[in-house]
């Protein structure tokens, strides 16, 4: 007992420093945000502008943008990630009887038999059901294990460490919007200190402030090049109904990988993510379609038993991709065939056979 408590002990300082680590990035981020509103509001409007109408605009417009910004980024931070629930968790007797089986195809059939009442249409490659090890569970559709939060995220669309989060289906309406926002900020500043920036280059700013402006004005553009792409790869993304890892891997069907396999076309894709309440599209609250757990596919789009903004979202159908394999699909034992009598003409066979070839 005394060895395992002291390894337990000497595990919580590094856990802590760990955690505080993946706080610098956000921190860094933070810092930037709060020098950027002093040198905007403070050396920019109040010190620069001379023009009070000017002044009134500027700040007005710049702390709009200022605050959905930081609303979308904080809620991107602070969402709790969408967890697994303990319906995909095995029983302890059937984790035993799985930790026990001589070969991969008994383990595959306990999990077969345990995901089979499971609204699932994603598989291995091999057409077994997605099981994580370490968090001991079926996965759900689109969900994976991430290593820096230590389980297995609702779809899962990658770990951001600039939000020391995961991205996921909790906070990903979030997440757009953060980068939504936070070009939008980006190309205001950059745009209201053009003038003051080459004003700088000719001589024509004093005072200590023009060196804030100048700094500003280069952090705006930068920013705003870099987040115009992230911002319109994940337009896409939600315009096709795919995560980052699913546009690296394609997901895995029952009937093979397929990249578009969540695709119900770009309006009922873009609903999934903000809802269907246009007045809150724009704005960094939930709205976010189904539960996490069921997805309409391309092959069975209609959903039942919920629907929403928060009911689940099953397919229908989805047995259906368990038992396609087994369904009869010819007739016939493959080795001999009826032969079908014909008592047409030359010219008719060869009129036919002349249109078979066109």
């Amino acid at each position: 007992m005394a060895p395992e408590a002291g390894k337990d002990a000497s595990r919580g300082p590094c856990q802590l420093c760990f955690r505080a680590i993946k706080w610098v990035p956000v921190l860094f981020i933070m810092c930037i945000v709060i020098w950027s509103y002093y040198a905007y509001v403070i050396q920019l409007c109040i010190y620069t502008v001379d023009s009070a109408t000017e002044k009134i605009i500027y700040l007005v417009v710049y702390h709009c943008f200022f605050v959905m910004f930081l609303w979308a980024y904080i809620q991107t931070i602070f969402t709790q990630i969408g967890r697994v629930p303990l319906s995909y968790k095995l029983p302890e007797g059937e984790l035993e009887r799985l930790t026990h089986c001589d070969n991969e195809e008994m383990q595959n059939n306990i999990l077969e038999r345990f995901s089979k009442d499971l609204p699932n249409v994603n598989c291995t490659i091999g057409g077994a059901a997605r099981y994580c090890e370490k968090c001991r569970h079926v996965k759900p559709d689109r969900a994976h294990h991430c290593s820096v939060c230590g389980e297995c995220v609702l779809k899962m669309d990658h770990h951001c460490p600039w939000v020391n989060n995961c991205v996921c289906y909790t906070n990903y309406k979030f997440f757009i919007l953060f980068l939504g926002y936070a070009l939008l900020y980006c190309i205001y500043v950059s745009m209201t200190t053009l003038q003051y920036f080459i004003a700088f280059w000719k001589g024509n700013l004093d005072g200590m402030g023009r060196f804030h402006i100048l700094f500003l004005f280069f952090v705006a553009v930068m920013f705003a090049i870099s987040l115009a792409s992230l911002f319109f790869y994940h337009i896409y993304l939600v315009s096709v109904n795919r995560t980052t890892l699913e546009a690296f891997r394609a997901p895995i069907f029952f009937t093979g990988p397929d990249k578009n396999g969540f695709n119900l076309g770009r309006k009922k894709n873009f609903i999934e993510v903000f809802g269907e309440k246009p007045r809150l599209w724009l704005l960094p609250v939930f709205t976010t379609a189904g539960n996490g757990l069921y997805y309409p596919t391309r092959a069975c789009p209609t959903p039942v038993g919920g629907g929403g903004g928060g009911g689940q979202t099953a397919t229908v159908g989805v047995g259906a991709y368990h038992t396609m394999e087994h369904m009869p699909t010819s007739l016939g034992d493959g080795l001999s065939y009826e032969k079908r009598v014909r008592d047409e003409d030359m010219e008719g066979l060869l009129n036919e056979v002349r249109f078979e070839d066109e």
